[in-house]
């Protein structure tokens, strides 16, 4: 739920109160109920390859209103594009860190940090963004509304970066007009750098959400992944 809306002086200002963080590689450590107490992979995930994947995200049917931003200080460029059974797009990655505070994501480290996630674990806490891989996704508005698309919270998205396939959850949601946005632990597994102030990657992400999916637990990479296997499987096919 971050809003990276910070004039340049308000931004230096935050960084000089946060000190200067230094990235930090995601734990290992269990993640929520501590169902996935091995992580998230940091290579290529499930049984479809990147390259298959690409293949059918070739082209765009926009479904959305207009185009989103990747940043405050860019153009709007980016639609939101339609496939059978799945929604996409092409964008950035900046990291997101809110969600349960840790020694990684925290008001020192991330100077946008919020200790809440649109979405919680099934225990009622917010998500854990250095060890959970989840997207942010646009909150809803006239230019597009991701619950009338089939995407809600928990949904499974494969993200595509350099050859590389990492599942995730829908588990925030951000600015109305930007979009490309993931966890600290999304950015660690596809090799981007995870500081959510100066890490991220500029473009060249493919993000690729599954309607009417859920992962269950929420928290449950491992629910992500082997569900996201089944789905991108279906999605090869489909399309």
């Amino acid at each position: 739920m971050r809003s990276r809306t910070l004039t340049l002086t308000a931004a230096v200002g935050a960084a000089l109160l946060a000190g200067a963080a230094l990235p930090a590689n995601a734990s290992g450590l269990a993640v929520g109920s501590g169902r996935d107490a091995a992580g998230p992979a940091s290579a290529q995930e499930g049984s479809v390859s990147a390259a298959d994947l690409l293949a059918k995200v070739t082209s765009c049917s926009q479904i959305s209103s207009g185009k989103y931003k990747t940043d405050d200080e860019t153009s709007a460029t980016v639609p939101v594009c339609g496939k059978n059974g799945a929604v996409f797009w092409k964008a950035d990655m900046d990291v997101d860190c809110d969600g349960q505070r840790t020694s990684k994501c925290n008001e020192n480290t991330d100077p946008w940090y919020q200790d809440d996630t649109a979405f919680h674990q099934s225990d009622g806490k917010p998500l854990r963004a250095d060890t959970l891989p989840y997207v942010v996704v646009p909150s809803s508005s006239s230019l597009w509304n991701y619950g009338s698309a089939g995407i809600k919270g928990g949904g499974v998205v494969a993200v595509i970066y350099q050859n590389k396939v990492e599942y995730a959850v829908v588990g925030d949601t951000g600015p109305t007009k930007i979009i490309g946005e993931a966890s600290y632990a999304t950015a660690k597994a596809l090799g981007i750098d995870p500081d959510p102030e100066n890490g991220g990657a500029d473009s060249g992400v493919t993000y690729i959400l599954f309607k009417n999916s859920k992962a269950s637990p929420i928290e449950s990479h491992s629910a992500a992944v082997s569900l996201g296997d089944q789905l991108a499987r279906t999605f090869i096919r489909n399309n």
